[in-house]
């Protein structure tokens, strides 16, 4: 009956952070690793981990950056939009590391998947990764599952 009279109003959603290098990493391994419709907890945990590897950040404080990052991937721009940043924040050899990094996210399932992979060579063609690199990476993250 209080329901009725008094609905609840729903909170108004605190507006999503501008996108940065580190938030642009973390939606695109999201990305990645939600491409085939199927986010398992492993993969959740490989993008804490490589959150927590690569910004230095303590368990809890890579959680929560990861899920601001899914948070920003649901309802932000696309992925040429997220690589832009990276392309301007971060140097070549690094763009290639997140490659393996990203891969290592679409194999933490233990599946291989074409969704993800399709979504991983758009994500490093717009990192602006050569050719010979894209392979590079591809065929190092096969290799070790």
């Amino acid at each position: 009956m209080f329901e009725r009279l008094f609905p609840r109003r729903k909170k108004s959603p605190e507006p999503l952070p501008q996108p940065d290098a580190q938030l642009a990493l973390g939606a695109l391994l999201v990305r990645v690793a939600m491409a085939d419709h199927n986010y398992k907890a492993s993969e959740v945990g490989q993008i804490d981990r490589i959150l927590s590897a690569t910004f230095g950040l303590k368990p809890l404080e890579a959680a929560k950056l990861r899920a601001t990052c899914e948070a920003l991937e649901r309802h932000a721009p696309g992925t040429p939009e997220f690589a832009q940043i990276l392309r301007d924040e971060v140097d070549y050899a690094d763009r290639k590391s997140l490659a393996d990094a990203m891969w290592s996210v679409a194999l933490a399932d233990g599946a291989r998947d074409d969704d993800e992979e399709v979504q991983l060579m758009a994500i490093e063609t717009a990192l602006g990764l050569t050719d010979e690199d894209i392979a590079a990476a591809r065929e190092s993250a096969l290799r070790k599952n």
